[in-house]
């Protein structure tokens, strides 16, 4: 969840480091630092506040050779001591992404050994470890220190005896090496090091790797000497820039329609093809399981009706961090679907990694970045074309899922002969259509800011749906809590009864997502015990529902219902919600509190 990049070229890279480092900040803003190799010796310096800040302390300041750290903290509070780079006895300076599970252990070895611990951070121990293997030759300390780590970790390493180099080494957490004209670089996401480097490969499990101006050595796992596939590093222009948006999360909510058709670009047909099946392994699937944390579990609690209705085999969808942990009843002939933005989310690579050990390797994943660990460990993928998303929040990234998770759907019915080529056209129509559908649903902002005004006076909120809207509901109330810090739980509105009821008074605003479908009516009457509670009623319906204004009932409509894919098009208003209440509120809306992008730790 933190970012890092580091460098060794023939020019100045203070400059590239900082860009590189404003451009992950969204990885984690607890704190950040820089440490160079500033003649003899090593420089460094350390912030609590951004990326910002730490550029103006930097000001004037020249190196070759160096590395930087944007933290989310684990161990330890979010303060100047505890923030990276960590140095041992003002020889070796180290960046670190990841966990440390055996840290305690080997404090109390180093302490033995006569270091001193200036923080609470487990990364120390790391730099410490590296310094008291050091024989002169940094990547064999590195080495002989990362088969000591127990958990994850992407690490940066400098010792001030090699001037021109740095060492990186991964397990469980994304490494990028990069390579350009001036030098050789280092990074958490390609995004880094855009306009740096010419060409990138992705570190494997288990890699240690050396950078110098000229070039890299890696070696992998089990110390031979290997070559990672370079490619070319993909444009990002525009990327990073806001344009006429506040922020980016307003940014992406409003790409969210060429997101979508650019994931549709070029889909004439649905089936295996479009996941890479070329052993027919979608054939013989009897049952389907996602594995997904946050934002992308909602997108696959949606999926499971669309495949249990379309496709008729029945979904289980599991929170990834919950399925490794207990033991459970493992089928070879089922489809284990990961879905995750950035494709490294820690929790759903170890749940990936479990179903593979009790025998389930037919696996498929829906990520944004092609190139990601869960692209590259799963048999099947089908990548998503969001673009990079740098609002904390996740908005087109989910939109995107939804439609991969709906072809999914399409290919598994067509394949069990339960979609024929007029269905199969006619859907694919729909889902064509969905770009301008998506636009009717941002037209509606200017009402959805007059709601704002009103959810900025109150500390909870109730969220509820119904089928496949209520993880919709879910995803409401998620966006709402994460960056208006507003406590907000979605149920099932036919649960109202059973329990949420009890919250309900005029000081609850009460948002339900209300379409025009077959459970419509049923809904109606949720409403009513709302109402006769003396709730206040927010609903997000379409047309031909008879659901109207009237006092406290605020409503919404969307111009047409969309079928199945209408949740594709009910959570942008719900974005849009959370997003201006938040903006309302005063809160950091692409960097809420504790929160960071990439969750790449357990």
């Amino acid at each position: 969840m933190c970012g890092i990049v580091g460098a060794a070229a023939r020019a100045n890279i203070v400059p590239v480091l900082l860009e590189g480092l404003q451009r992950l900040e969204y990885r984690g803003y607890d704190s950040c630092g820089l440490a160079v190799q500033a003649g003899s010796e090593l420089r460094r310096l350390r912030t609590t506040q951004r990326v910002a800040d730490l550029r103006a302390q930097a000001e004037g300041l020249q190196a070759a050779t160096g590395i930087c750290h944007t933290r989310w903290a684990t161990h330890g509070a979010p303060a100047t001591h505890n923030a990276h780079p960590m140095i041992s006895r003002g020889e070796v300076a180290l960046v670190h992404n990841g966990i440390i599970e055996n840290h305690e252990d080997l404090r109390a070895e180093l302490i033995a050994a006569g270091y001193a611990f200036d923080s609470q951070t487990d990364t120390e121990v790391v730099a410490h470890l590296v310094h008291h293997l050091y024989r002169g030759d940094l990547f064999q300390a590195v080495r002989q220190a990362a088969a000591r780590l127990r958990g994850a970790y992407a690490i940066a390493v400098l010792h001030v005896a090699e001037p021109e180099v740095v060492v990186g080494a991964r397990a469980g957490s994304p490494l990028v090496l990069g390579q350009g004209e001036a030098g050789c670089y280092l990074a958490s996401d390609a995004l880094a090091l855009a306009g740096a480097a010419q060409r990138v490969a992705y570190l494997e499990e288990g890699d240690v790797v050396r950078i110098d101006p000229d070039g890299v050595r890696t070696v992998d796992s089990r110390g031979q000497e290997v070559q990672r596939a370079w490619a070319a590093l993909q444009a990002y222009a525009g990327a990073t820039e806001l344009g006429p948006y506040r922020h980016y999360m307003q940014k992406e909510i409003f790409e969210q329609p060429r997101a979508v058709g650019d994931t549709l670009d070029g889909i004439e047909a649905v089936g295996a093809e479009l996941f890479g099946d070329h052993e027919g392994l979608l054939r013989g699937v009897r049952r389907v399981l996602v594995l997904a944390c946050g934002t992308s579990h909602y997108a696959g609690s949606v999926a499971r009706h669309w495949i249990e209705a379309l496709a008729r085999i029945p979904v289980d969808v599991e929170v990834a961090s919950e399925y490794r942990t207990r033991d459970s009843v493992p089928d070879p002939d089922t489809l284990v679907v990961g879905v995750s933005q950035s494709g490294e989310t820690a929790d759903t690579l170890a749940a990936l990694r479990h179903a593979r050990s009790l025998g389930m390797h037919r696996q498929l994943a829906i990520c944004n970045v092609p190139a990601s660990a869960m692209m590259r460990e799963c048999t099947l993928g089908l990548p998503t074309r969001a673009g990079v998303e740098i609002g904390v929040a996740s908005t087109k990234a989910f939109t995107t899922q939804l439609v991969a998770l709906f072809l999914l759907a399409l290919s598994l019915a067509k394949l069990r002969g339960r979609l024929d080529a007029a269905q199969e056209q006619q859907q694919l129509h729909h889902l064509r259509h969905l770009p301008a559908a998506l636009q009717a649903a941002l037209a509606i902002e200017p009402q959805i800011i007059a709601w704002a005004e009103t959810f900025t006076r109150h500390d909870n909120a109730l969220f509820l749906g119904r089928g496949m809207h209520y993880p919709i509901a879910q995803e409401g109330a998620l966006k709402l809590k994460e960056i208006s810090y507003i406590h907000a739980e979605a149920y099932p509105a036919g649960e109202l009864k059973h329990g949420p009821l009890a919250l309900v008074t005029e000081a609850m605003p009460v948002v339900v997502v209300a379409p025009n479908d077959a459970l419509l009516d049923k809904l109606k009457s949720n409403l009513q015990e709302v109402r006769a509670r003396g709730g206040r009623l927010y609903v997000m319906t379409d047309a031909g529902t008879r659901i109207d204004n009237s006092d406290g009932v605020h409503v919404i409509r969307l111009p047409e219902y969309y079928g199945l894919l209408s949740p594709v098009v009910q959570v942008v208003p719900l974005q849009l919600l959370a997003y201006h209440t938040a903006v309302a509120r005063g809160t950091d809306v692409d960097k809420p509190r504790n929160l960071a992008k990439s969750v790449t730790v357990e």
